[in-house]
């Protein structure tokens, strides 16, 4: 499948769960964690977090792990969040970065913008803005973000060295690189890589980690580290790859391979 072609099927998945939520349901790939949740999006946020956030902003959220919490935000700081979703992200680090930061949420999907600036109404935060586009061209000048986060969505890029080059690109020197991701630990059966509907839904187009660790690299940034937050069993994700139309041998070859990581780096400071 062409790079087009799977951005347009991840913008036509992630458009529809924004419309599910805007009608009261959640989104197709979150499930209420106290009813066991699937094993990549539940458990994510404390309650505290978002008590004070919209419904609406806590049930679009799609991600693997918590970047605001784990990016150690700073007041004051700009921060833009690649492929922004409901917001939800935006929202928290735009409370921790305070009055005198900003929150930038950038997203290609119209659905999922109109919602993110509807949960920004709500939570009655000004130093936040949402901008349309996709994370391998970021409409923002160069040297202008002290932190870029993002959740489960760079794996979902076909062009993921483009993804990096503009990261580093509107990084300002000494700028963080803090974003939870998928990440795969050694080989994967080529089953589970062919899956479109695995690719959109944050595993088929996961990075190994050697590879991410390189590619970073290659984009110019130091510090590079993957730090494992959540691994995957075959067991607490059988249910979620067998509905996927993976077979029992497909599905057993994954234990412990896929991880949800925090993925940091550091541009160069001049």
């Amino acid at each position: 499948m062409s790079d087009e072609g799977v951005r347009e099927l991840v913008k036509q998945k992630y458009g529809q769960a924004a419309l599910r939520v805007a009608t009261g349901e959640t989104s197709c790939c979150r499930s209420d964690s106290q009813n066991g949740g699937d094993p990549i999006t539940s458990n994510l946020y404390g309650g505290a977090e978002t008590a004070d956030l919209p419904r609406e902003a806590v049930a679009a959220s799609l991600g693997c792990g918590n970047p605001t919490a784990l990016a150690e935000l700073k007041p004051g700081e700009i921060v833009l969040d690649l492929g922004s979703g409901g917001g939800i992200d935006v929202l928290l680090s735009a409370r921790r970065v305070g009055p005198t930061g900003k929150a930038y949420g950038l997203d290609m999907t119209d659905e999922m913008l109109a919602l993110a600036r509807e949960n920004q109404r709500k939570a009655g935060l000004t130093n936040v803005e949402f901008l349309k586009g996709e994370i391998e061209h970021i409409p923002l000048p160069a040297d202008s973000v002290d932190v870029i986060i993002s959740n489960c969505v760079i794996n979902l890029s076909a062009d993921k060295d483009a993804v990096l080059a503009e990261a580093f690109r509107v990084l300002k020197p000494g700028g963080r690189f803090a974003v939870s991701d998928v990440v795969v630990r050694g080989e994967v059966a080529s089953e589970i890589r062919r899956s479109v509907e695995l690719w959109i839904g944050c595993v088929a187009g996961a990075l190994e980690e050697s590879d991410y660790r390189a590619k970073l690299a290659k984009a110019g940034f130091e510090e590079v580290d993957v730090e494992p937050t959540r691994i995957y069993t075959a067991e607490s994700a059988r249910e979620y790859l067998a509905g996927a139309g993976l077979s029992a041998e497909a599905i057993a070859s994954i234990d412990g391979k896929f991880i949800s990581a925090f993925v940091r780096g550091r541009k160069p400071r001049r």
